[in-house]
């Protein structure tokens, strides 16, 4: 992403008409170009580790290979990972939660209007913002497991770092963390990235996930910041 060059898609989607749709869509913005498509998982794991694109938008259930599955191959694979995006008609489907846990960047609806999918793009690419943390939180709160094996991420964080992992968790970006925490954006900047190193977490969702998981953050209560 950088020298200005487009951000690079590809379209994974057993359903050709959904595949035009989306290759519509984003091929209408300058910043952003599809280089590939697949029609099953198995062909989206070929097809991004030939082409090596920025962001994948995965469908979460596809024939022979699903969308979590395929996640899991190239997350596993590819060093540098390209951002997942999953794509689902049904936003509590239990496939969603898993494309997460997974290691997917986040979700979109089906329905989604055109400039929510252009910006989905753009903030995953830039590792920014958890998308639609709203719905992230009813997932969790859905079909997080109650305990899960490991250390608490709050033995791990600081004061500081566990209050921004809150606010992430709220789905604030960082100019919102620094304007309620009273401090400036590189600061914020700076915790958010000290998060994920000890969290050993790709990006703020599964930031976020994680900290669901373990019981730090509660689904549908919204924590103190201070």
């Amino acid at each position: 992403m950088s020298g200005g060059r487009p951000l690079t898609v590809v379209l994974a989607d057993d359903e050709r008409l959904v595949r035009t749709a989306l290759r519509a869509i984003l091929s209408a913005e300058p910043d952003l170009e599809v280089v590939g498509e697949a029609a099953t998982g198995a062909e989206a794991v070929s097809v991004v580790r030939r082409l090596r694109p920025d962001v994948v938008l995965m469908d979460v259930r596809m024939p022979e290979v699903d969308g979590i599955r395929a996640t899991e191959r190239l997350l596993g694979a590819m060093d540098p990972a390209p951002r997942i995006v999953v794509v689902t008609t049904f936003e509590n489907d239990a496939y969603v939660y898993d494309a997460l846990r997974a290691g997917a960047s986040g979700f979109l609806l089906k329905r989604a209007a055109a400039e929510e999918l252009v910006q989905a793009v753009r903030l995953v690419a830039r590792g920014e913002s958890l998308l639609f943390p709203a719905a992230v939180r009813a997932l969790a709160a859905r079909h997080s497991p109650t305990h899960r094996p490991g250390p608490a991420p709050g033995r791990r964080l600081t004061e500081r770092e566990a209050q921004v992992l809150r606010l992430v968790a709220e789905g604030l970006t960082n100019a919102e963390i620094a304007n309620r925490l009273a401090v400036g954006a590189q600061t914020v900047k700076t915790h958010v990235a000290a998060v994920l190193a000890k969290l050993g977490a790709r990006d703020r969702t599964q930031a976020v996930i994680t900290a669901y998981e373990h019981g730090f953050v509660v689904p549908g209560r919204r924590e103190p910041s201070g």
